[in-house]
């Protein structure tokens, strides 16, 4: 059995320049540190969130891994600076996990 981990974040529309701008930094941290998860990025085109939402996500095999995660997130001060200076932008968040259907 599998879960998923997904930040959900609503940036204010103005900014989606500098915000994303940001996100790319994020990106190349994640590709660049070994101990970091690697997350896939997502843009609604239609659904319940609204266009200006950035959904990142990825799988885990347990949930000890995504508590892993979410700790070593927090203790990287690398990325604790790059989400300080984009949590101007962010209007709403909220962290989701989602176990993975075997059926």
């Amino acid at each position: 059995m599998s879960y998923i981990l997904r930040f959900v974040q609503q940036y204010q529309p103005s900014a989606a320049r500098k915000f994303f701008e940001l996100e790319t930094q994020f990106r190349d941290l994640e590709l660049c540190s070994p101990h970091l998860p690697k997350g896939k990025r997502y843009q609604p085109l239609s659904g319940r969130e609204p266009a200006n939402t950035l959904v990142w996500e990825c799988e885990f095999p347990s949930l000890a891994g995504i508590q892993k995660a979410l700790e070593t997130l927090i203790d990287d001060s690398a990325h604790t600076a790059l989400f300080e200076k984009q949590l101007p932008y962010i209007s709403k968040m909220r962290t989701e996990i989602y176990q993975v259907l075997d059926l």
